[in-house]
């Protein structure tokens, strides 16, 4: 049974903890790596280097997004592509532990399916700026009744 009187602020912890993460892993490619790093090492695993680019955008975008509140579905949707392919083209040889060296799929797979999870619990507590399909799909169950 869902708690309606706390879940919003589930899925508020759970929004914000996702902005930061992404914030976080899009501030280690840029400040650490450098953005040209990053899109040297995205070339050496045979990925477009400008995908780089658009990797570390997602990140700062989507992450900025779920913290503030700001279309979070849509922002965590957003960042899954991203998570499974970091799971695909870096971790998934590695093995399934995140503790093996260079990193298991085991923490990035986790992490999409977190996004996921934000996308189906919806925007939570305090969002500035709900998505639209909480109303529009608010109008479809009152049309339902």
């Amino acid at each position: 049974m869902i708690d309606t009187r706390t879940a919003a602020y589930g899925a508020l912890v759970l929004r914000v903890a996702l902005g930061a993460l992404l914030i976080a892993h899009f501030a280690l490619k840029y400040f650490v790596f450098t953005p040209a790093g990053t899109a040297q090492f995205f070339d050496s695993i045979g990925l477009p280097p400008a995908l780089a680019y658009l990797t570390m955008l997602v990140e700062l975008v989507a992450g900025v997004a779920l913290v503030l509140g700001i279309w979070a579905r849509l922002a965590a949707l957003a960042a899954v592509p991203v998570l499974l392919g970091a799971v695909v083209f870096v971790h998934l040889a590695n093995g399934f532990f995140f503790s093996v060296p260079n990193g298991g799929w085991e923490y990035p797979a986790f992490w999409a399916v977190a996004l996921l999870v934000q996308a189906l619990v919806g925007d939570g507590a305090y969002a500035l700026l709900p998505t639209p399909l909480k109303a529009a799909a608010a109008r479809v169950a009152a049309a339902r009744t």
